[in-house]
């Protein structure tokens, strides 16, 4: 039995599917459910000097798409029953998607983190490896 679900998300479409599952499963489990939203740090630190309006204007822009994709999240996850779920929100900066996801887990106790997939080619994965898969090795740790 599941008693605290993770839901991370980017915004896409993959995402919503996760959400839909998710729900699904707080639903059925009785649990709580939390989404979450990795910021992307910042590309520029550490390549001369770091332009603080830049970083201003990345860090403003994130926060808005992060907005927009929990939103989306908790729509898609309202949406996938007719009882009325709570949906709890959390952005996560300074960290790496996949570092950002696997310490929310742990530090809000989740059980269980449901992440949608986008699919990309073999290759691609054997190359640059997946969120997906940095999450699950760091969080079995």
């Amino acid at each position: 039995m599941f008693k605290h679900i993770l839901l991370a998300t980017d915004g896409s479409p993959a995402c919503d599917r996760a959400a839909q599952v998710a729900a699904g499963l707080a639903r059925t489990h009785g649990a709580r459910l939390t989404a979450v939203y990795v910021v992307d740090p910042y590309p520029y630190l550490g390549i001369g000097q770091a332009n603080p309006i830049g970083f201003q204007a990345y860090i403003q822009a994130a926060h808005t798409h992060a907005g927009q994709a929990l939103s989306r999240a908790v729509e898609a996850a309202q949406a996938a029953g007719e009882a009325a779920l709570q949906v709890e929100t959390r952005i996560v900066e300074e960290a790496t998607a996949a570092h950002g996801i696997a310490q929310t887990a742990q530090d809000e106790g989740a059980d269980l983190i449901v992440m949608g997939s986008h699919g990309h080619g073999a290759l691609r994965k054997l190359v640059l490896g997946s969120v997906t898969r940095r999450v699950l090795a760091e969080a079995v740790m």
